[in-house]
């Protein structure tokens, strides 16, 4: 079961919460949009099938469909929430000229035309890291505000340069073998089970060598497994701080952080922000 909620619209854009409630292994039906659309998951995650790949979304990676293209999803690990911008193709054309838009390869397309960049956009995923994260909430927040003349534009403008320009993206050059590795370990990752504390008991559960495992994310994601393990803990100290966690020391404890100072530098290393400057950004009204 599918539920959409319109979080705020204007002209040639869209922006919903999207619940998902189904339970199912197999793949959907094809579904097909004439608008792009940024996918980024809040909570949960699932699969997606385009152009004869799949790839696994949850709040670390997330994805960019584009006109008459494709897809198919499954959820084997049940329900997920998402948020889905929509624009039509002249005010995407619009809001990213300019843009050094990623091909999927490491190259950039800075001086291609916007046809042209528009179909570069090849990998069917792309890694979230904690910045674009805290844009999307910045996005959700500016959404909330209502202004969507000047402050939405912004923010969704901040966005996509953020989701269309990713410093790790390797997913074209993925092999299947690697690929499996990483997309199996992001999966125990989210459902947070006991085998991902340390790296050597995760490496065990996967059935593959430590060495295997943090080659595997480096080769596919661009950052090493520790970074993505904390980025994974920094998205989730910031739904706690968007929810008004009012003590850090226990929300550094309930994380695994080793304490307060650590929980700090790694915040701040991820998202360029201390836990009391986030607590700003996400939870004071604008003006």
């Amino acid at each position: 079961m599918l539920s959409s909620m319109c979080l705020a619209s204007g002209p040639g854009f869209r922006l919903d919460a999207v619940t998902c409630v189904a339970d199912h292994r197999g793949w959907s039906a094809p579904e097909v949009s004439d608008r792009y659309h940024v996918v980024l998951v809040r909570r949960g995650v699932f699969r997606r099938m385009t152009r004869g790949r799949a790839a696994v979304s949850d709040p670390t990676m997330a994805y960019v469909g584009v006109p008459g293209e494709e897809e198919r999803f499954a959820h084997p690990a049940g329900g997920d929430v998402c948020t889905s911008l929509s624009l039509t193709p002249g005010l995407w054309r619009t809001l990213t000229a300019a843009m050094p838009l990623h091909d999927g390869t490491g190259r950039h397309t800075r001086s291609a035309t916007p046809t042209a960049k528009a179909t570069a956009l090849t990998a069917p995923a792309f890694y979230v890291d904690a910045r674009l994260d805290l844009a999307h909430r910045r996005l959700l927040r500016a959404a909330r505000d209502g202004d969507i003349a000047f402050a939405l534009p912004e923010t969704m403008t901040l966005l996509l340069r953020a989701a269309l320009t990713p410093p790790g993206s390797r997913d074209a050059a993925r092999t299947s073998n690697t690929g499996r590795i990483v997309d199996t370990a992001r999966e125990a990752f989210a459902a947070d089970i006991q085998e991902t504390a340390t790296l050597t008991s995760l490496a065990a559960h996967l059935g593959v060598s430590p060495y295997q495992l943090s080659r595997a994310f480096t080769r596919e994601l661009g950052v090493s497994l520790t970074h993505y393990r904390n980025r994974v803990r920094v998205g989730r100290a910031l739904d706690r701080l968007e929810e008004g966690a009012p003590s850090l020391a226990e929300l550094a404890a309930d994380l695994g952080f080793a304490d307060q100072a650590h929980l700090t530098r790694t915040i701040r290393h991820h998202v360029g922000h201390t836990p009391t400057a986030l607590r700003h950004l996400l939870t004071t009204p604008t003006p």
